[in-house]
């Protein structure tokens, strides 16, 4: 049996065997659906096989074997699968062990096959490389470009983000130089000022934090014992005054202690009902709730409204991926955004030795939740 009738026969043995290997080793996989995890595996593998039944000349061996052999489509599913990795948080790393676990696979189970060892498997497993190999080169190659394009939407929209409340102060200070305004013009002008200072402050913030994490820093915390529900109750109580419209229900026992940094900590709540308050159902309230358990504390915040696809959900804490939505306009929240907030939560709770995870569905809603354990450890 030659290896591409081979892998046409055991294409979804070699694919289970595969993702296993993958949700096992690879961060990412340990929260993606079978299906996701699989997408195009199947394709790749088929497309190897076709290759390989392919007649071969002395040039095009040559220009494969310098990795130098240019596929006719942006399309394949290789290059499909390359974009798809890193709009699911797979680094550069972890796609390349991918095609080194199918290559491992592929090769191992064919020599368990039957066969007779002659100048046709040598050919097989030569060619067999050198279409791994390509695959690879063509789903790096998209990757790559769905990482330019991304940190370039980024740029885009940091300078959108910045500019909008940039305007809004300078208009402030044009109105607040106009001997001919009124009191109360000046006073709105001032709060307008403050607030769009406020909002680029947070942005910048966010900006340096992002850095410090993308260079291995992390994000440093110092870790007390501490009222944690009072805390959770005064992040609400700020938010619901900047947000006098909605809604709030808190369900936190009095008395709740938990080991957290108090600054960092007050820095996710907010962020997590600043999100609820944007992507949230303006007519249902926004419900925080915490519980004690067995050496951590668990944090909850929910809100109604359209809920977040499954692929969405995959990167939804990835700093450079915009995911798009079909509402932007109905709540009022923007259309553009940097996207760090969920992203520094994470590494906040990262910080902390916890974990955090999100569920969205029509029956229940959205829900971020986090764990804090009682064994946080201070990184200054």
């Amino acid at each position: 049996m030659r290896l591409s009738q081979f892998i046409e026969q055991n294409v979804e043995t070699i694919v289970t065997e595969w993702e296993t290997f993958a949700r096992e080793t690879m961060e990412p996989a340990q929260t993606m659906s079978r299906l996701a995890l699989r997408d195009h595996a199947a394709q790749i593998l088929l497309a190897i096989a076709k290759d390989l039944r392919q007649p071969q000349t002395e040039d095009e061996r040559h220009i494969k074997s310098q990795g130098l052999a240019k596929s006719d489509s942006s399309e394949t599913s290789a290059a499909t699968h390359g974009v798809l990795r890193q709009l699911v948080g797979f680094d550069l790393v972890q796609l390349t062990a991918e095609y080194r676990a199918v290559r491992a696979t592929v090769l191992r189970l064919w020599k368990q096959a039957p066969k007779v060892i002659d100048a046709n498997v040598v050919e097989d497993v030569a060619r067999f490389n050198e279409a791994v190999d390509q695959a690879l080169a063509e789903s790096i190659a998209s990757y790559s470009e769905r990482v330019a394009h991304s940190r370039d939407t980024f740029l885009a929209v940091l300078g959108h983000d910045l500019r909008s409340p940039l305007s809004a102060i300078t208009s402030a200070l044009v109105l607040l130089g106009d001997s001919r305004s009124q009191g109360q013009q000046r006073d709105r002008a001032l709060q307008i000022a403050k607030r769009s200072a406020a909002s680029m402050r947070q942005m910048i913030i966010d900006l340096l934090e992002y850095t410090r994490t993308r260079l291995g820093r992390g994000i440093e915390i110092v870790a007390e014992a501490g009222d944690f529900s009072g805390l959770c109750r005064d992040v609400v109580e700020e938010v619901a005054a900047a947000h006098s419209d909605r809604a709030f229900v808190v369900q936190i026992p009095k008395d709740l202690e938990a080991q957290f940094d108090a600054a960092r900590m007050r820095q996710v709540l907010t962020n997590l009902l600043s999100n609820a308050v944007q992507y949230g159902d303006p007519a249902s309230p926004i419900v925080v709730t915490a519980t004690r358990e067995i050496a951590e504390t668990t944090l909850a915040v929910m809100n109604r409204g359209k809920s977040i696809s499954p692929d969405a959900l995959q990167v939804i804490f990835d700093p450079l991926v915009q995911i798009p939505t079909t509402d932007s306009d109905r709540n009022g929240r923007p259309e553009t955004s940097l996207g760090l907030g969920l992203y520094i939560v994470r590494e906040i709770v990262t910080a902390h030795g916890g974990s955090i995870s999100v569920s969205s569905s029509d029956a229940d809603g959205t829900v971020f939740t986090l764990h804090l354990p009682d064994s946080t450890k201070s990184t200054v």
